[in-house]
């Protein structure tokens, strides 16, 4: 895991290389709105293409993780199908009712039934390369080539997939300071349970670390978003607790949601033993992005470190995959 999280940077190059390759047939039909299906490191793939779009694309942007396709899917509808592995059966599933509802259909995998799928219909494919043990490990591809995908179809802006190659050399020129400052930081986490905070903005790096925490470290935590934790979860913290609460930041959040999270801290400093602040680095939204998915990856490596687990073993969903397969259940 630690070779995987090493090879980001990389990944990210690999990832734009493919991109200036892709030539997409996107048809005469009008688009009126995306769906990116993808569960795990696909899914928090399309949250992040959503949240680069959300000021720039002209349509909207779903991400749906599950079996079905939403009921306004039509043939104005463009869906991308994106799994590591091409075997994941909730987006096997949207890809063949998204067929059936005579959707725009785009295929992102390294192989598997997408694939097959794709070539059987003759359905756009884009291919991510093969040999990654862990599909989380791959978020460099799912987000840039979900992104490339879109550009295809006019939906990106010209120059800025450029932000991804400052991003990669970002963490490249950063890559000792944030392995040193991911294992400060993942001590203070040990024996703790995490709350992460973030902006609306920044929710996929809280949905991000929360996954790599559950699957790399074998612990629970949860996150919430400023603003909408000031209406709720800001009144459960009454009494003192023993949870560690992280909060990732940026300099140029919005100024009213970065009040709120100055004040909310002072509240809460008193119940918590454990309060980091975490910022990012980079000028653009992209680069403050890889450079938080990055820092926050390793944190869950030096985690899972320190507890003494393996950050690659998945044995419990494994079963779960091969119980549904056994009952044959559809």
């Amino acid at each position: 895991m630690d070779q995987l999280i090493d090879s980001f940077p990389q990944q990210i190059k690999e990832a734009l290389e493919i991109s200036r390759s892709l030539d997409l047939t996107t048809g005469n039909v009008e688009v009126h709105e995306v769906v990116i299906a993808g569960m795990g490191g696909s899914g928090i793939g399309g949250d992040f293409v959503q949240q680069i779009l959300s000021d720039e694309c002209h349509v909207p942007v779903f991400v749906i993780k599950g079996y079905d396709l939403p009921a306004f899917a039509d043939k104005n509808t463009l869906i991308i199908v994106s799994s590591y592995s091409g075997k994941t059966e909730e987006s096997v599933s949207v890809l063949h009712k998204a067929m059936i509802s005579s959707c725009q259909i785009v295929c992102l995998s390294s192989g598997g039934k997408v694939e097959e799928e794709a070539v059987k219909n003759k359905l756009p494919f884009v291919k991510i390369p093969v040999g990654y043990s862990s599909p989380r490990a791959c978020l460099g591809y799912s987000v840039v080539l979900q992104l490339a995908i879109l550009q295809q179809y006019g939906f990106v802006k010209s120059g800025m997939m450029d932000g991804f190659m400052v991003a990669s050399d970002l963490i490249k020129f950063e890559k000792d300071e944030i392995k040193n400052k991911a294992k400060n930081i993942a001590e203070q986490l040990i024996g703790k349970i995490v709350v992460i905070y973030s902006t609306g903005t920044f929710e996929p790096n809280a949905v991000r670390l929360r996954q790599q925490l559950n699957e790399n470290a074998k612990m629970l935590c949860w996150h919430h978003t400023f603003p909408e934790m000031n209406h709720n979860e800001l009144v459960g913290w009454a009494d003192k607790s023993p949870l560690a609460v992280l909060f990732l930041r940026n300099k140029d959040d919005f100024r009213k949601n970065a009040k709120r999270m100055d004040i909310t801290k002072e509240i809460i400093q008193d119940k918590t033993n454990t309060l980091i602040e975490l910022y990012s680095k980079g000028q653009s939204r992209i680069e403050k992005m890889i450079y938080l998915i990055h820092i926050c990856d390793w944190i869950s490596f030096y985690v899972a470190k320190s507890r003494n687990v393996d950050p690659v073993e998945i044995r419990v969903i494994e079963f779960l995959k091969s119980s549904l397969e056994k009952d044959n259940i559809v």
